[in-house]
């Protein structure tokens, strides 16, 4: 460079001055003098060539000569800004140079035939602020590249709307109120979305068009301007959960000292299952639950940890499932997947009359077969089943005698087909395999609770006030939705009480590590007790009880609340929908109704024109999606 060489320094034009050893003078304006009388000032810095960029090594009559042509080339007809749009044109209609970088020199020299020293920050400066050319600087040096037509269309339309932004917001809030957007206004709904969405509590757009900002009334702005479809689900991220399953993978279970345990233990499980988590057998003295073990790889407040407390359970919506766990993890911990599974398993051994004596934990591989609930009833008088079905049965006689209640109501399994989005319905049918399943998991849940107050651990234990059950329970469904209403809120603590809803004096989760956060923490508790580690203590157990047990809350919230939105999806998919409702509860001037075809219950006004039990046939009218509300009628 030379002296007076223009160059830029703190992105203003500068002229080089005197060299001392590795460094030199620049002298630039930090601001020039105005009409009102405000003087120009000027400054003066040491720098090494590596703090500028070189415009021309010609030598510039002044600073004030640079910026005076600049602001002749930027005017609004500059001959400049003429040049500039022809050198575009030329580079554009040849191959070679269409899209490729262009040294700063040669555009310079392209436009106005020579570089001069007094106009390069003029041409620079018009060059960058054009719509034409993008600016690229690279190893120190600067380059321009000719923009495409469809570029050049985008910038000028972005800076229009910069330019007229309170014209064209106002007419975007006048469409709004009417309700009649264009396609390309979706771009101003934004916090709409997020309002829907619940990510935040206000809402400029729908403050300004007049509407009332809550998520509901936006979730109806969204489908009343059709920026959302009826399928859009917003209850997962409204209440702060994700509709994706976790991504951080565990590893490979570790290598460590395990039992293995022969024969074959069984899981058994519905047909649409994808996370076996638990599996059983008999050995003709103990009854084996055993239970998938992602605690051995996962440490307390580890990051998996920590992102399964925030999610506390699987999320299971119709449109699919969002693991608390990673689902490249089920490959590794997932039961009867492998020919050989991992388990934290717990073996029990019950009583003449079916109580449990004692529960033992150990780490074991087993050897897992799958099967569905049917399978399994029709394998019920097999010798490996058999007992099974016969610990369940006695099991369930003991309970009942303790008081446990029993509540069935049907149950519907609803799935949303991906491409299509249409909703559909299957009954869950009521198999006996089913309760033998069940009451292993509460055998098992029971065994470690008693195990882990036997050893002082703190644990997660569950426990249920019994409840006030009136003598007059209807018969049939009727009265098992009365039951429902007597059942007190479970609690969750570090203290064991008894759990009198399932008839035992203790009882812990423990039985879905996979899906449910508090399972997990349990595992981590009874593997660090077993390995002779550290243990949870009481506080910390009691805090990440809370924690994960808040979240699960939410994520049930969210499953309850995506089901009756899909339910009422398939209602609004199916305008003519008629089906058979029970009545389940009469009260003055009002009744409810249980829909067993949807798996959705219903109040309805006025009196019941039939008995407890008794049928009737409903259709849907007006449907409030956004509220989540259909108000049925007789047919």
């Amino acid at each position: 460079m030379n002296k007076s060489s223009v160059v830029i320094y703190k992105n203003l034009p500068a002229l080089v001055g005197e060299r001392d050893g590795d460094k030199f003078l620049v002298d630039w304006c930090v601001s020039r003098a105005t009409s009102t009388g405000k003087k120009a000032v000027y400054a003066s810095q040491k720098v090494r060539e590596k703090d500028v960029l070189l415009l021309c090594e010609g030598a510039a009559s002044s600073i004030d000569v640079l910026l005076d042509f600049a602001e002749s080339a930027l005017a609004e007809n500059s001959e400049v800004k003429a040049q500039i749009s022809e050198t575009h044109e030329l580079l554009l209609s040849d191959e070679e140079t269409a899209g490729a970088e262009q040294s700063f020199k040669d555009v310079a020299e392209l436009l106005r035939g020579e570089v001069k020293a007094d106009e390069s920050w003029g041409v620079y400066s018009a060059l960058k602020a054009s719509f034409e050319f993008e600016e690229r600087v690279r190893d120190g040096a600067i380059y321009f590249v000719p923009r495409s037509e469809d570029e050049i269309k985008n910038l000028k339309e972005k800076a229009y709307e910069k330019e007229h932004a309170d014209e064209l917001r106002a007419a975007f809030i006048e469409r709004l109120k009417a309700k009649n957007l264009l396609p390309e206004d979706s771009k101003y709904m934004g916090d709409v979305e997020a309002l829907a969405l619940g990510t935040t509590d206000k809402s400029k757009t729908m403050k300004d068009a007049g509407f009332k900002e809550t998520p509901e009334k936006a979730h109806k702005l969204l489908l009343d301007t059709k920026i959302w479809d009826i399928t859009r689900n917003p209850y997962p991220v409204r209440l702060g959960l994700s509709a994706k399953s976790a991504t951080v993978s565990l590893g490979v279970p570790p290598e460590e000292e395990r039992v293995r345990v022969a024969g074959v233990s069984y899981a058994i499980d519905s047909e649409w299952s994808t996370d076996p988590d638990d599996a059983i057998a008999f050995d003709g003295e103990f009854l084996w639950v055993h239970i998938a073990d992602p605690a051995s790889f996962v440490a307390p407040d580890s990051e998996i940890d920590k992102v399964a407390r925030g999610r506390g359970a699987t999320l299971y919506l119709p449109e699919g499932a969002a693991r608390m766990l990673s689902e490249d993890c089920l490959e590794d911990y997932a039961l009867g997947l492998r020919e050989e599974s991992r388990a934290l398993s717990f073996k029990i051994k019950l009583g003449e009359n079916g109580e449990l004596e004692d529960c033992d934990v150990l780490r074991t591989i087993v050897n897992v077969k799958r099967l569905t609930y049917e399978k399994a009833d029709e394998l019920k008088e097999t010798p490996e089943l058999k007992p099974l079905f016969e610990i369940a049965r006695r099991n369930a006689e003991r309970r009942n005698k303790a008081g446990a209640v029993n509540i069935s109501i049907p149950e519907v399994h609803i799935s949303v087909d991906s491409e299509t989005k249409q909703v559909s319905f299957e009954s869950v049918a009521h198999c006996e395999s089913g309760e033998v399943v069940r009451e292993a998991m509460v055998l098992a849940g029971e065994g470690a609770a008693r195990f882990a107050f036997k050893n002082n651990l703190p644990f997660p234990f569950i426990s249920q006030d019994a409840p006030e059950i009136p003598k007059d329970i209807p018969e049939g469904l009727a009265g098992q939705f009365r039951l429902r209403k007597c059942m007190r809120k479970r609690n969750v603590n570090i203290t064991p009480a008894s759990h009198a809803g399932l008839g035992v004096g203790m009882y812990s989760q423990v039985t879905s590590p996979l899906r449910r956060y508090g399972d997990l923490l349990g595992h981590e508790q009874l593997r660090a007790f077993l390995k002779g580690e550290k243990l949870i203590d009481k506080d910390t157990m009691l805090m990440r009880m809370s924690e994960g047990d808040a979240a699960m809350q939410a994520s049930k919230k969210a499953e309850r609340n995506s089901r009756t939105h899909w339910t009422l999806v398939y209602l609004l998919q199916h305008p003519e929908w008629q089906g058979e409702a029970i009545c389940v509860d009469k009260q003055a001037g009002r009744a409810l109704y249980f829909i067993s075809e949807l798996g959705m219950e219903t109040v309805i006004g006025g009196e019941a024109p039939v008995e407890l039990n008794g049928t009737v046939t409903l259709k849907a009218g007006k449907i409030d999606l956004p509220n989540l509300e259909v108000a049925f009628s007789f047919v």
